[in-house]
């Protein structure tokens, strides 16, 4: 993905994801716009205890950052979702220019040692497509920006009477949705299309540095006209951000 990368405060355009934390660099939404993009998330549960010993555990992790790295995937992160729901352990996202290579990593992923005790709860892949009312709406891990600590992912599928209203209505509702979170610019958005790809139309993510502004963002955006034309958006997969090994080193050992 080519980056331009500039002063912060000249980079700011009206609109793009780009948030002036040193974290970051600015990726021009027509770079975004113009590119192949997808996305997977796959979430696991894990079936077996792992390995007592230290360093045969650090192998087992080890081999799956490597297969992950030589499919040419890009790892976004790993989140430990336990705790956050019964049915799951771990989540890791994944970012490429052709959903071949997503694949060519999960397959890679499921064939390793530890992935042979992981057992799949949910994955989709996105892409991005540009916004239908904002070219400048890009998805912030396209865009730049760096991971955050916390993320919530989940599906979205609109009413399907959303896609027969004129679309000046639509645009107004989606600008009124968005204004409903003016207040968490520090909240990254990462929304890519999913249609054909899933059951679902769109996959949505939410990065942050502390989960409560996670939890207000998306209490905030319920409030406006929009939220009547959304007919699912479950699951919903949230946790901290991790290194595998640190995520294997808490888990069942025997």
């Amino acid at each position: 993905m080519r980056k331009a990368e500039m002063n912060h405060p000249q980079a700011k355009v009206p609109g793009a994801p780009f948030s002036g934390d040193p974290r970051d660099v600015y990726v021009a939404p027509e770079v975004v716009n113009t590119g192949s993009h997808y996305v997977m998330y796959s979430v696991f549960s894990l079936d077996e205890a792992l390995p007592t010993d230290a360093d045969e555990r650090s192998s087992w992790v080890a081999e799956v950052e490597a297969a992950v790295e030589a499919s040419g995937a890009s790892v976004r992160g790993w989140y430990d979702v336990a705790g956050f729901r019964a049915d799951a352990d771990l989540m890791v996202w994944l970012l490429a220019d052709d959903a071949r290579v997503l694949q060519a990593a999960y397959h890679a992923l499921r064939a390793t040692r530890l992935g042979s005790v992981l057992v799949p709860v949910w994955s989709c892949i996105g892409t991005h497509r540009p916004a239908e009312f904002n070219s400048l709406h890009t998805p912030g891990c396209f865009s730049g920006i760096a991971p955050r600590p916390w993320l919530t992912v989940y599906p979205f599928v609109r009413s399907y009477e959303w896609y027969s209203l004129e679309p000046a209505k639509r645009s107004q509702m989606l600008r009124d949705h968005g204004l409903a979170a003016r207040d968490f610019p520090d909240v990254i958005g990462s929304t890519t299309s999913a249609f054909g790809l899933g059951d679902y139309e769109f996959l949505l993510a939410f990065e942050a540095d502390e989960l409560q502004r996670i939890v207000d963002t998306l209490r905030a955006a319920r409030a406006v006209e929009a939220r009547l034309h959304v007919r699912e958006e479950t699951p919903f997969y949230t946790g901290p951000r991790v290194t595998l090994g640190d995520w294997a080193a808490k888990q069942p050992l025997a």
